[in-house]
């Protein structure tokens, strides 16, 4: 008889299923590509650039963005994900920095960064406002804030609210880490960016390039038959630059205010 799997965010243990994680190493692949178009489009050089990743979670982000050349400060809420990014960054090298702090009480110097991005974190605060106000703080003048999250939809409230966190067949997350009213529409997100000196300059829909293989993936997960690390390949999140968002979406916006 299959047992139910323990969802917890952030555990330390193998048999926990934790859909924050699941997120970042099914997601990094685009994040990572569409950090790079960003750079080339902007004319900008990862290359010792100072880049603060807020939602770092236990570092997959972080370290690929270091990977790419920049100097990386990552954040995060939870100090347990924090201690396990640490952990697994070990004698790697790389220039990524882990430090516990909250998204809406930012442990974070003023005008210190080129670069943001925020995960994992806009479609879970309750307080957008007060978040990306710390946004717009930390970014030197003409800095550039990337982000992706959840568009607020018929659709992504049945795979987010539903599938995710709702249905116990599918369920990755705890009770209540979504809301409808924290999913916010790219037109939300730009104004709220803008409340706060940001201009939005970009939104580009991502998504499974074979939505079935999700659930698969999602099933097996919670059945102990694959790893965390074996879902990207089975996945296969992809950029639609040209789609309308109709679950997940990128962009970035710049600060136009000193």
């Amino acid at each position: 008889m299959a047992t139910t799997p323990r969802i917890e965010l952030d555990s330390p243990s193998p048999e926990a299923v934790d859909g924050r994680q699941i997120r970042a190493v099914s997601f990094q692949d685009a994040r990572l590509e569409y950090v790079t178009r960003t750079l080339r489009k902007l004319g900008l050089d990862a290359a010792g650039s100072a880049m603060l990743v807020v939602g770092g979670g236990r570092g997959v982000l972080p370290r690929g963005l270091a990977r790419l050349g920049f100097d990386v400060l990552s954040l995060d809420p939870s100090e347990t994900a924090t201690g396990l990014a640490r952990a697994a960054s070990g004698h790697d090298g790389l220039p990524v920095s882990y430090r516990t702090s909250s998204a809406e009480e930012l442990d974070a110097d003023d005008a210190a960064f080129d670069i943001a991005y925020y995960a994992d974190t806009f479609e879970v605060t309750s307080r957008l406002d007060q978040v990306v106000a710390h946004a717009a703080r930390v970014l030197r003048p003409g800095g550039v804030l990337l982000y992706d999250t959840v568009n607020r939809t018929p659709l992504s409230r049945l795979i987010y609210l539903g599938a995710f966190q709702g249905f116990p067949m599918t369920r990755i997350m705890p009770p209540r880490r979504y809301a409808a009213d924290r999913l916010r529409t790219p037109a939300e997100m730009a104004a709220a960016l803008a409340r706060h000196g940001l201009r939005n300059e970009d939104v580009c829909d991502f998504k499974p390039k074979n939505p079935p293989a999700l659930v698969k993936a999602v099933l097996a997960r919670r059945r102990g038959r694959i790893t965390d690390e074996e879902i990207p390949p089975i996945v296969d999140f992809v950029l639609a630059p040209d789609a309308r968002p109709l679950v997940t979406y990128l962009g970035y916006a710049r600060k136009t205010t000193g």
